[in-house]
């Protein structure tokens, strides 16, 4: 690793402080610890798609060990790659055994994501497990205090965390480069999900607009259907669910594009302004539906004045929804970005690009020194963590709170109500009736 500057390595050793306060991973002493010079040996369950990119990354310096898929395509894809490891289709058949491995990759769909990784964490097991990391709110909250129980290694796969623009643009705001922040605006041009008939003129293309197909189609021969069902309330195979990406608009196995874009973008204001629980949860849109998550909606949550950071409000839009801002024109119109707004201007930004506005204000603005550390990648970070205890940035500890303050926001859109949010307590003082959106019953066999 390059030489840090004293700021950065005094930075560092605040982070590294940090983590360690809050319990969310151990140091070189965490259970399972290994040499920096010896291999991992690796569970990989999920290993199509982004999991098939998670298992080369991590394969590339780890010894893979055991590979779980409910689909015999991807799991005789990955087993060519890796022919030592053990094979599986049912990811509770793997867990059966004693744990003769040091960490696990999740990589399944969401609605089985606590129920893949939960179990590595109780054999204090290191984790990586994509994002978000959970399917609700309960089963969120339940990974992250048993990851902190563990004292293991843990990183959510919210891949951009590891780039360089994300790291200034925190930098930027946490040296008050536009004063103190009182909103952000995040919005995602993404519009997957469902909008009714009456909507469709406000709110664009009327996508999955069929409740749960009753007609069943041929299961796909490689598939085992049951499998993938999992937790989730039984139904017949139709192609509206799988392939592809197309199961994370329905309820009963995601939460649309909000929970699921909501890990990367809402995760620079989270990271830049240190934010946790939000007091209360507005959003609208079209009628919700019971079955599909929409595709336009927004979100505001009202966050509590934190350290030397005051109150401020946070508002998600998605699909054709937009900031007031934007469609005056006061701003570049990105299809996407994070408007942070402060009392001595704006920044904006997105994945790859910001800037800091009024663009004149600024020009000959002198950025602060480097603060945090360019990363080594996603994946290493976690490596180097299972290895050495050094935290990573996507700990449980941290994208825990991140994805519920994703899934509140769902909640308060399905609930139709303005929400007020006991965290410690996960009540809704106002609407005790939207707790049924916490989380889910499952289906017979499988248990948390």
């Amino acid at each position: 690793m390059e030489a840090q500057h004293p700021s950065a390595q005094s930075s560092r050793r605040r982070f590294l402080q940090g983590a360690a306060a809050t319990g969310a991973l151990g140091f070189p002493a965490i259970v399972n610890a290994k040499s920096p010079n010896s291999k991992l040996d690796v569970a990989v369950i999920g290993c199509g798609g982004r999991g098939g990119h998670n298992m080369r990354t991590v394969g590339n310096t780890e010894n893979i060990v055991a590979l779980v898929d409910v689909n015999d395509r991807n799991l005789r894809g990955a087993a060519s790659r890796f022919p030592k490891a053990a094979t599986y289709h049912d990811f509770r058949k793997f867990y059966e055994k004693p744990g003769n491995y040091d960490a696990v990759v999740v990589s399944t769909t969401e609605h089985t994501h606590a129920f893949a990784a939960l179990p590595a964490l109780r054999e204090k097991k290191h984790v990586y497990c994509e994002k978000p990391i959970s399917r609700d709110v309960y089963e969120a909250r339940l990974i992250t205090e048993t990851a902190r129980k563990a004292g293991v290694a843990t990183q959510q796969g919210t891949q951009i965390h590891a780039g360089g623009n994300y790291r200034r643009v925190v930098e930027l705001i946490q040296a008050d480069a536009i004063g103190k922040v009182s909103e952000v605006h995040v919005w995602v041009g993404r519009a997957w999900g469902w909008q009714s008939p009456g909507d469709a003129k406000k709110y664009g293309d009327i996508v999955n607009v069929q409740d749960r197909p009753k007609e069943a189609q041929p299961v796909p021969k490689d598939l085992n259907w049951d499998l993938w069902i999992g937790p989730a309330p039984m139904r017949p195979y139709h192609s509206v669910y799988f392939p592809g990406p197309k199961w994370y608009r329905w309820w009963d196995f995601g939460n649309g594009t909000m929970s699921d874009l909501g890990s990367h973008w809402n995760d620079l204001p989270f990271w830049a302004l240190n934010l946790d629980a939000p007091t209360s949860i507005d959003a609208g849109g079209p009628d919700p539906h019971p079955e599909i998550a929409p595709a336009s909606m927004w979100a505001r949550y009202e966050y509590a004045a934190r350290g030397d950071r005051g109150p401020l409000s946070l508002t998600w839009y998605q699909g054709v929804e937009k900031p007031e801002i934007w469609k005056q024109g006061g701003i570049p119109k990105w299809g996407s970005g994070v408007l942070f707004v402060g009392d001595g201007g704006m920044l904006l930004s997105d994945y790859g690009k910001h800037l800091l506005l009024p663009e004149d204000k600024f020009k000959d603005y002198k950025r602060p020194e480097k603060t945090i550390a360019e990363s080594i990648g996603h994946h290493q970070e976690w490596v180097r963590a299972c290895k050495t205890g050094e935290p990573t940035t996507c700990h449980f500890d941290y994208a825990g709170p991140l994805t519920e303050a994703n899934h509140l926001g769902n909640v308060a859109f399905r609930a139709g109500k303005k929400l007020e949010w006991d965290a410690k307590n996960m009540k809704f003082p106002n609407a005790p009736d939207a707790e049924k959106f916490l989380k889910r019953d499952y289906r017979k066999g499988w248990t948390l």
